[in-house]
């Protein structure tokens, strides 16, 4: 694959890592911030790079694609311009703030017949990807139910509550494991630190087939965890993110029922290795592979729009607790 040339528009803490890993990649070509003192540092930080302080300025360059790492409450009117202006698209997570924006940005990017993606990083995770593949090899039996802890002491934010910081990762994941939309949603919450902003909640999903989660975000947390854990007819799996060598285990442990009594068969438990590539670098990877207009099979836009009716609709419950 030649080396393309992608704009990054967005240069804070995540825009930081798109950059970096664009380097690396050799197809960093333009960035665009509106802060002149972190562009100008970024702009000798990666030589042969052009900076921008407008986006309509790079839009007049020819570049292979954008990317978005700008705050979400931006991504709408950002990613519309890009999309109107015919170039292919990886726009950070959430889509938008809206189901009304993200059809919008939906609808034109079909009709300007580009690739939207957005980035549910973690779908390009080796461990995420190797759960999909158990699931799919039927090495835990029937998949029923699902669960994922994401708490942490902070960051707080004070425009957009927990559920929306925290949740889009595990929202995306469900819906890779499940391949459908949830049937039923149910969230409540509570908002101790900041009235109207929920720093703690718990959604539950219900699926086609029986399949069932849960979603339990926190930012008032005493420590830090990311558990995912996947239940299946014969076998669990277990996913760490949050400890020291990220362990994947699958845990050979079920009930089955002897003359209508549950009784346990506890198996032993194997860890499983993974690669260790870097999730944003594999999706960007992605992303750059699809730049000739080839269809996205994964985070492609239809994805990031069920992720934020989820979302919007979890929200519109928490909402009502008042």
């Amino acid at each position: 694959m030649m080396n393309k040339r992608i704009c990054v528009i967005g240069a804070g803490y995540w825009g930081k890592n798109h950059i970096k890993t664009l380097y690396e990649l050799k197809s960093l070509s333009g960035i665009v911030e509106s802060n002149k003192v972190t562009l100008q540092s970024l702009l000798a930080t990666y030589p042969n790079v052009k900076g921008y302080t407008d986006i309509k300025d790079a839009l007049e360059d020819e570049y292979d694609g954008f990317t978005i790492a700008t705050p979400a409450e931006t991504h709408f009117s950002v990613a519309k311009e890009i999309i109107l202006a015919g170039k292919h698209l990886l726009i950070e997570k959430p889509m938008t703030l809206s189901i009304k924006d993200a059809e919008e940005l939906v609808h034109l990017a079909k009709l300007k017949k580009i690739n939207l993606m957005v980035g549910h990083v973690l779908l390009f995770h080796p461990a995420i990807i190797k759960i999909k593949k158990i699931i799919e090899n039927g090495e835990i039996g029937e998949l029923q139910y699902i669960y994922s802890n994401r708490l942490n002491l902070g960051k707080v934010r004070t425009k957009e509550n927990v559920f929306w910081s925290f949740a889009p990762h595990d929202i995306a994941i469900f819906q890779y494991f499940t391949e459908s939309y949830p049937e039923k949603i149910q969230s409540a919450g509570s908002n101790f630190l900041q009235k109207g902003i929920h720093d703690s909640s718990l959604t539950h999903i219900e699926y086609q087939n029986g399949i069932k989660g849960h979603i339990f975000v926190s930012w008032l947390h005493p420590f830090k965890e990311h558990r995912l854990v996947v239940i299946g007819s014969e076998s669990m799996i277990s996913f760490e993110d949050s400890i020291k060598g990220k362990p994947l285990k699958l845990y050979s442990k079920k009930f089955d029922l002897i003359d209508g009594i549950p009784e346990k068969i506890d198996g032993p438990v194997k860890e499983i290795s993974y690669d260790n590539k870097m999730p944003l670098t594999a999706e960007i990877d992605y992303f750059l592979e699809h730049l000739n207009g080839e269809k996205l099979t994964k985070s492609n836009m239809y994805h990031g729009l069920d992720v934020v009716k989820i979302l919007v609709e979890a929200s519109e419950q928490l909402i009502k607790d008042y």
